[in-house]
């Protein structure tokens, strides 16, 4: 690998309140060598002078569903495993592309994708995995409506579905380990109501709490840990109290049920971008029309829930959710919660929080000697300007994984 020298950069990875100004990094062997407010000699390397540029780590996202090419999470389930698989590749590429060097899947990526991205058949960001999130009959993640009579075994082999239904603690204890056996590095369960899936009201539980307690008990064997899917603030303080760990989205939480999540350790992962683009494209892109009914029930308190959470001082980690076309709007979820957090903080939630919920502190999301060389180079500075780090990639000229560029047009 090459050794790569950047000199008189601004550093932002949110462990410091600001970006810390004309330093030197050098990138030997995929890894961060050395970090220095002063020169750093390396007669071999490659030396990129950043002056007036921002050095970051690469970015995490905590929350995608890389299988989901279609909104139509019933008809994504009906498409060809190959076809999926070549649809996530380029669905990856280009989230990769946007500075998103990890991304976290909650619900249809298997270790197949792992294993292609790791070999380098695609190029991709790292893919951190549950396998196939768990819920109930007619619960988040059941496609099948009100008169699809196909057996729910149908899906589970199936590449474009996101979950598998299971129903009773033992059909649970099984699939945890069945998923765990498979790849899983987490699991994923469907704790309430959801928008995308078409029989599931958003305050229904999912799952019941015998059936919550048992993956919570098996992922805890497992070394590992459970997040859910959750809306309202009855189902949030049901799982944090059976012991999930990781909140996904958490629109309709109160003060006192964040501080109960501050209280046992867990996180939330909001996904407001999701709701955002679900109400001025879904229909359009082919969401069926119950989904699109249920969006405002949860869209427009997920701006408060920020502020909420924030007060509570509870982590909180970036994601997205998005699916289909919509994938392209990843990187607005900054600007969304710039209008009601600080800066410095939305950048922490894709930088250091989102390195601990996938459990790789020190790894990633930091500019630190040991730390994987997982670097984007931005033109001026995100702190000032949150939708820099929006567009595409457009303001990034340079995108490195494990040391090597995935993007350089720092001489253009």
């Amino acid at each position: 690998m090459s050794t790569i020298l950047f000199q008189n950069a601004a550093l932002l990875d949110g462990t410091a309140e600001g970006a810390l100004a004309d330093h030197h990094v050098l990138v030997e062997g995929g890894l961060i060598r050395e970090v220095s407010d002063r020169p750093i000699r390396a007669a071999s390397a490659r030396v990129v002078d950043l002056a007036g540029r921002t050095l970051m780590p690469g970015l995490i996202d905590c929350h995608v569903h890389v299988i989901a090419s279609i909104p139509d999470l019933g008809r994504n389930a009906e498409l060809p495993n190959t076809l999926v698989a070549l649809r996530s590749a380029k669905i990856m590429r280009e989230m990769l592309m946007r500075g998103f060097t990890t991304v976290r899947d909650l619900g249809g990526a298997d270790h197949g994708l792992v294993m292609a991205i790791e070999e380098g058949l695609i190029e991709a960001p790292r893919l951190v995995i549950c396998g196939k999130a768990l819920s109930q009959t007619g619960g988040h993640t059941d496609y099948r409506g009100r008169f699809h009579a196909r057996d729910v075994e149908y899906y589970r082999d199936r590449a474009g579905t996101l979950g598998r239904v299971v129903d009773g603690v033992d059909a649970v204890r099984r699939a945890c380990r069945e998923e765990i056996k498979a790849g899983a590095q987490f699991i994923k369960i469907m704790a309430n109501g959801g928008v995308s899936s078409p029989t599931d009201p958003i305050a229904f539980l999912g799952l019941s709490s015998d059936e919550v307690r048992a993956s919570v008990e098996e992922a805890n064997g497992a070394c590992t840990y459970v997040a859910a899917h959750l809306y309202t603030d009855d189902a949030i303080r049901r799982a944090v109290e059976l012991g999930v760990v990781s909140v996904e989205h958490g629109n309709l939480i109160t003060p006192a049920t964040a501080r109960l999540v501050k209280e046992r350790g867990a996180y939330v992962v909001p996904t407001n971008v999701t709701f955002d683009a679900l109400a001025k494209e879904g229909a359009s892109l082919g969401l069926p029309p119950d989904s699109v009914a249920k969006i405002e029930d949860v869209r427009e308190q997920g701006l408060a829930a920020l502020e909420i959470l924030r007060e509570a001082g509870v982590m909180m980690a970036y994601g997205t959710d998005l699916l289909g076309g919509m994938h392209r709007h990843q990187s607005e979820e900054f600007v969304l919660r710039g209008r009601v957090l600080p800066p410095i903080e939305v950048i922490r939630s894709a930088t250091v929080n989102a390195a601990k919920v996938v459990r790789q502190e020190g790894r990633l999301g930091v500019i630190a000697p040991g730390a994987h060389a997982d670097l984007i180079v931005v033109d001026g500075d995100p702190l000032e300007d949150l939708s820099l780090l929006t567009g595409q990639g457009r303001h990034m000229p340079a995108i490195l994984k494990a040391g090597r560029f995935v993007k350089d047009a720092l001489a253009a």
